[in-house]
């Protein structure tokens, strides 16, 4: 792996990677070559655990995972159908979501697992626009679900996220319920929507800089 890969203390990598045969495998790659190189330990040291709730942890380098350079390092995943990510940040409990996108029923998935004035905005975009839109809404509330460490489970399809419309940005955002949640829809190469949410009443204004191995990182737009 090569190219930038440190997670700078005010803000969030997202590495990107071709899933190839075996996803959960190339991510897991991904994300320990980029904790090694982070935490300047060898990546044979590390490992990947999982929380009761299922949320990911990074285990087996003593003090500097314990502790970090100051806060611990926190860890996120994704399989997308083609491409994974990978998240790191020393901010908080991180999530991370990667989708491509494709056709999709939109309007009946919208009514049956999202707030109605979300599914009513959707029906209103036009008809290609329509599956972007969707995905935007569904990797939001997927990277928060991570962050929180419960996933969907309670209603999380029917959580708040961003404004409706938000554009694509690096820089993370607060929801305006929930102002230790932040949230922001990173540059992603396209045909990817990707979301990044972070949980600590400190993450809003940080950036998300999203690296693809043997490219550089994409720049940070407000």
């Amino acid at each position: 792996m090569t190219g930038p890969t440190a997670a700078p203390a005010a803000g969030v990598t997202v590495l990107l990677a071709a899933a190839g045969p075996d996803a959960r495998r190339t991510v897991r790659t991904v994300l320990l070559e980029a904790a090694a190189d982070t935490l300047g330990v060898p990546r044979a040291g590390l490992r990947i655990a999982r929380e009761p709730g299922g949320r990911p942890v990074l285990e087996g380098a003593g003090p500097p995972v314990a502790e970090g350079a100051d806060r611990p390092l926190h860890i996120a995943l994704s399989h997308g159908r083609d491409t994974v990510a990978a998240a790191l940040t020393r901010l908080g409990p991180v999530g991370v979501d990667v989708e491509r996108i494709r056709p999709l029923p939109t309007a009946g998935l919208a009514r049956r697992w999202f707030d109605p004035a979300e599914a009513e905005w959707l029906e209103r975009q036009p008809g290609p626009e329509q599956p972007t839109a969707f995905l935007r809404l569904w990797v939001q509330k997927e990277a928060l679900g991570k962050a929180l460490g419960t996933g969907l489970r309670g209603g999380g399809m029917r959580r708040r996220v961003l404004p409706l419309g938000t554009p694509p940005t690096g820089l993370l955002a607060p929801l305006p319920t929930r102002p230790d949640l932040a949230l922001c829809l990173p540059q992603a190469p396209p045909g990817l929507c990707l979301a990044v949410g972070v949980w600590s009443p400190g993450a809003a204004g940080a950036p998300a800089t999203v690296v693809v191995p043997g490219t550089p990182p994409s720049p940070t737009r407000t």
